[in-house]
């Protein structure tokens, strides 16, 4: 009775599989020496994707946080590259408290504007201080137009924004380090030599990769900053965030707030804007360029590691096949076809690229659990990468093993059980 094709080559593959494990179990010495250059190069590979897909994940949680409806009005624009035009951009005058006005009396996608300046400053209590807090200068729809989550007290009323009331939003950094974890609410703190009574705290977010950290900002009534610094100035980076209402496109408010902004600061038609607005898909599109040429200098630098690897499976696979010549002879004597000892081979090179593939995404893993405990920025190794490094590992294994497979499949029978006598 003849049998099933499809179940003899299931057999087959079942038998050349247990061969080349059979194999690389006997020469362990040699089997570990191959394994080291695939290791090596899947370890430099991976680790530069999984550092490159972790950062890119925090940056762009970091960004879209601040909105994808959100617009910024400023002195200059976000733009990468080695050919940005700074020099366009030196004597552009910064945006005014009173352009939030025109736009809130003039636009018809705005859902809500702020306006924002901010300084470093120290700060006290008692004998407790903290140089270097970020101050934050802000109109009452700041917490409509940018992301805060307050954990405990309240926000500015409105009588208290329009009226620059002496009162403030503090971070947890302040909060801990000012207070000594007490409860900072109603308290005083001294900022500009000023008392200024704490009515909020902000929840404990910690530094983002972009810089950012809400833990150390202390955010004041603009209306009461301004009779005391002078919020027009470049230092201070005045900032106009408008926010788009739902069904307003991010493209339409722009061109919106251009034409009124162009017409309050009374521009000719011929003449270049003298203000930028910046959206966040801006420092994406940047972030993604960036990213790309670090995906590829990643391949780069782990592409020699595992082309070396390569070349030692396929050197260890001559020698293996050197050394099992009358085994071959013997095999093919007795009936085994030529895509038999052909498997039999390329099974042993996958199989062995792969482990070496295996083990050095294990080290991967073991460094992104030693990273994410030493720093803030949580590091993953993500089901993508795993996929890219064991199908990298399997077509490694399969380019180093072909050519000395095929010449084992090839080899005469009586020839090759004569070459050991």
């Amino acid at each position: 009775m003849q049998k099933n094709p499809l179940i003899l080559f299931f057999k087959l593959f079942r038998e050349s599989y247990l061969f080349a494990i059979n194999a690389l179990i006997v020469n362990k010495l040699r089997t570990i020496l191959s394994l080291l250059g695939i290791t090596i190069g899947i370890f430099a590979i991976i680790s530069v994707f999984t550092v490159v897909d972790s950062m890119e994940k925090e940056i762009r949680g970091s960004i879209e946080s601040l909105g994808n409806n959100v617009l910024f009005v400023q002195k200059w624009p976000w733009s990468f590259g080695s050919d940005y035009p700074w020099w366009k951009y030196m004597n552009r005058p910064v945006p005014k408290f009173s352009d939030i006005k025109a736009i809130e009396k003039k636009s018809i996608g705005t859902e809500s504007v702020s306006f924002l300046a901010s300084t470093s400053k120290t700060v006290e209590y008692l004998s407790n201080s903290i140089e270097g807090a970020v101050i934050l200068a802000v109109s009452h729809d700041y917490n409509k137009t940018m992301p805060m989550e307050i954990d405990n007290g309240r926000y500015f009323s409105e009588l208290e924004s329009t009226g620059g009331k002496n009162v403030a939003i503090i971070g947890s950094y302040i909060a801990e380090n000012l207070y000594n974890y007490a409860d900072p609410l109603g308290k005083d703190i001294k900022i500009f030599g000023r008392k200024i009574k704490v009515i909020g705290l902000l929840k404990k977010k910690g530094e983002n990769l972009l810089g950012d950290n809400s833990d150390k900002e202390v955010i004041l009534p603009v209306n009461y900053v301004r009779n005391i610094l002078d919020i027009r100035s470049e230092s201070m980076d005045p900032i106009i965030v408008v926010k788009a209402k739902k069904n307003i496109s991010n493209s339409e408010l722009k061109d919106e707030l251009t034409g009124i902004l162009r017409s309050e600061h009374r521009i000719k038609p011929s003449a270049e804007d003298d203000f930028a607005i910046n959206e966040t898909d801006l420092l994406l599109k940047g972030f993604d360029s960036l990213f790309a040429v670090i995906s590829i200098v990643g391949w780069l630098i782990g592409g020699f590691s595992i082309l070396v690897g390569g070349f030692g499976i396929a050197n260890i696979m001559f020698v293996s096949v050197k050394e099992r010549t009358g085994i071959i002879g013997i095999q093919k004597s007795l009936g085994a076809k030529r895509y038999f000892i052909l498997f039999e081979f390329l099974f042993e090179a996958i199989i062995l690229s792969i482990i070496g593939g295996i083990i050095g995404l294990l080290l991967v893993y073991s460094g992104t659990l030693i990273v994410s405990a030493l720093f803030e920025i949580k590091f993953t190794l993500g089901m993508g990468n795993i996929m890219k490094g064991l199908i990298t590992s399997g077509i490694i294994g399969l380019i180093s093993g072909l050519i000395p497979a095929y010449i084992a499949s090839r080899l005469n029978p009586v020839d090759a059980i004569r070459a050991n006598q």
